[in-house]
């Protein structure tokens, strides 16, 4: 759908439903919706990404399909909430990915970086691959310096396009700006509790919807398993570099060590989350999402998971012949990773908790 055309479909949507309001209740998008007569183009981005695709507005909406109204607030705020990842995207030419973006592109691009790294291991070292004996030296098969040079440089342009995409949404929902944002800490604490807890994933009830008659938590549960997971496996990043740059502790570290403690618990949680999430995205009414963005959502659940599972794999068989093989893959996948961060469905977590403090906010004035 063109951009003009969604735009105008998303005013006829909302303006239905705040002539309505049977649905005020549910999430934070009604009461938000409330507050405007109009919605020009940043109050609907405001609401797509407000929205937690919960899914009980389609089931209770009296104009929804195949009324003529055709009113479906799920899939049109998801279709706005994808629009507004590119229309923020940095480089704008990079931007054009979240259209093209899907499962064949990410684990092509993974592939590609795997035979590439094979490639340049093969030529630096005379065209075998290192073999290090017992002591799973990690360094012997890739260095060091090669390490942080080519993945901080990636993490490096990955946290600046986040960082440009995420000020330049802040600017559109909130023209008080970013000054005033750092000293209104109880709407930081309120939007960051339900964003943490994803209080407002099952709606007004205690579970998820996932059918017009089902409600099951493991929806909100698996989204916990694979943010914490996440999280985790950042703090063993984390804990690793201080290691290796205080301490001067070199890898591999002990299977007690803190960093193998978080790895471990974290590539767990990532795995049963991921699993659990694609599960889910099986069995859930489509007429709750918007299709077009499957591929999205598959990329980065399948680049997610394998770098996860090739990371366990690697704590597991580090002290194996296949360890060289096998921490090629798993950088691989781990740099595809970073590199489509900002072009992926990563980015929705970091407009959703924006459109929290916001929302937050103007709760807090009412």
């Amino acid at each position: 759908m063109p951009a003009d055309e969604l735009i105008r479909h998303g005013q006829h949507v909302m303006t239905v439903c705040n002539a309505c309001r049977y649905c005020e209740q549910y999430c934070p998008v009604f009461p938000a919706m409330e507050q405007r007569l109009t919605f020009a183009t940043a109050d609907l981005t405001y609401l797509a990404n407000l929205c937690h695709n919960c899914g009980e507005c389609l089931y209770a909406c009296q104009y929804a399909p195949p009324h003529e109204f055709g009113i479906d607030v799920p899939r049109t705020l998801a279709k706005i909430r994808a629009r507004s990842y590119e229309d923020y995207g940095w480089p704008p030419f990079l931007a054009v990915a979240f259209r093209r973006h899907n499962l064949l592109t990410g684990t092509g691009l993974a592939a590609g970086l795997i035979a590439l790294m094979f490639a340049a291991t093969l030529v630096g070292n005379g065209g075998t691959l290192p073999r290090p004996a017992g002591d799973s030296d990690f360094y012997a098969v890739v260095p060091h310096d090669v390490m942080v040079v080519l993945f901080g440089g990636v993490f490096l342009f990955a946290l600046t396009a986040l960082w440009i995409g995420a000020v330049r949404f802040w600017r559109d929902l909130d023209m008080e700006g970013v000054a005033t944002l750092a000293r209104d800490f109880r709407a930081l604490g309120r939007a960051l509790r339900d964003a943490l807890t994803l209080r407002h994933l099952h709606g007004s009830g205690a579970d998820c919807t996932s059918a017009e008659e089902t409600r099951t938590p493991w929806r909100r549960w698996f989204h916990h398993c694979t943010f914490y997971g996440f999280l985790s496996c950042f703090a063993s990043t984390s804990v690793a570099a201080i290691y290796h740059t205080v301490f001067g502790w070199q890898a591999p570290y002990a299977y007690t060590s803190l960093p193998v403690l978080l790895g471990t618990a974290g590539g767990a949680g990532l795995l049963v989350g991921l699993a659990g999430l694609l599960m889910e995205r099986r069995r859930r009414d489509p007429a709750l999402g918007d299709p077009a963005q499957d591929g999205l959502d598959q990329s980065f659940i399948a680049l997610l998971f394998l770098a996860a599972l090739t990371g366990l794999l690697l704590l597991v068989l580090r002290e194996r012949a296949v360890m060289s093989a096998l921490l090629i893959v798993h950088l691989g996948v781990v740099l595809a990773l970073f590199l489509t961060l900002p072009y992926g469905k990563f980015v929705h977590g970091i407009y959703r908790t924006a459109a929290l403090v916001k929302y937050a906010r103007e709760s807090l004035r009412v």
